[in-house]
């Protein structure tokens, strides 16, 4: 499978085929990312949720935890306390990376990156939101990630309360 993918400016070729297994059970893929190839270890992290393992020669790992992004056609990478969002196919679909929502018209969800637990909820069900303000903050992998909203406008629903364990995926608040 081939991919076009936009993240940070930047538009890449992605080509991924299946590797075999790795040592631990997990899939294990070769991905070529514009001509440079590795191998990644591949598992469920959540019902929505991969993490990705990109093993090294010096028996270290890196690891990317990749779930579904507020709009179709988006990806939310985490990586070392960073998260960022990936457009996949964005100029088959009209969409690039600059265009993460902040102009969207209807509802947009936040969800989680990675499976994870609330620590607080920033906001209620009516509040006004302004674009990129924190509505919620999730620690996951021992380090708290506070999401923010994706646009200007009201907050519609909040799904989780202080304390809930998420997965991936799942939908925390809802911009309208």
């Amino acid at each position: 499978m081939t991919f076009e993918i936009e993240f940070n400016g930047r538009s890449r070729t992605v080509s991924i085929e299946r590797a075999g297994p790795a040592p631990d059970g997990a899939l294990r893929l070769r991905v070529n990312v514009d001509g440079d190839s590795s191998l990644v270890d591949v598992q469920r992290s959540g019902a929505f949720g991969l993490s990705l393992v990109f093993p090294d020669a010096a028996d270290r790992s890196t690891t990317v935890h990749v779930a579904p992004g507020q709009v179709p056609g988006e990806l939310l990478a985490y990586l070392a306390g960073r998260m960022v969002s990936i457009a996949v196919n964005a100029s088959r679909t009209g969409r690039g990376a600059g265009d993460s929502g902040g102009g969207s018209h209807g509802e947009q969800k936040i969800v989680a990156p990675m499976p994870g637990r609330v620590v607080r909820v920033l906001v209620a069900p009516g509040d006004s939101v302004e674009a990129r303000q924190p509505v919620v903050v999730v620690e996951a992998m021992k380090m708290e990630n506070e999401l923010r909203s994706p646009k200007a406008g009201r907050v519609k629903d909040v799904a989780v309360a202080a304390g809930t364990s998420v997965e991936a995926g799942r939908v925390l608040v809802v911009i309208d």
